[in-house]
């Protein structure tokens, strides 16, 4: 079983920074798709970032340029770096693996993905 655990996250203002890591451990396969998903009261979860194993990232339209997923495969440990932050940023913020056909937020919705850390709060005011 793929384990994940994320730490990170809390309250931070407008215009401020945060980061974001998940220690993944537990899987074999070379090939997962990883990343962020955001989700806040009463919508649906939706792709932050993601990053394959060669590195290729997506991100979701309105934090491009904003936010930046990397990976540190000699630990397993995938990061999400948040800057300039908006109120709209604002969500539980969920670590997420799986082996899909196309590593993009715009190709893949959370349903397609079984293995998930405990999630985060990111409060921006």
């Amino acid at each position: 079983d793929v384990q994940l655990v994320e730490s990170g996250g809390g309250s931070v203002q407008a215009g401020g920074s945060q980061r974001l890591s998940c220690i993944a451990s537990g899987y074999t396969y070379k090939t997962y798709c990883m990343g962020w998903f955001r989700q806040d009261t009463g919508e649906e979860r939706e792709g932050v970032a993601l990053i394959d194993s060669d590195g290729r990232t997506s991100y979701e339209d309105s934090v491009q340029g904003r936010f930046t997923i990397s990976q540190d495969k000699a630990t397993n440990i995938r990061y999400l770096q948040m800057d300039n932050l908006k109120p709209e940023d604002t969500g539980m913020y969920y670590c997420a693996a799986e082996v899909v056909g196309v590593c993009s937020v715009k190709h893949v919705r959370w349903y397609e993905f079984n293995n998930w850390g405990q999630g985060t709060q990111v409060t921006v005011s």
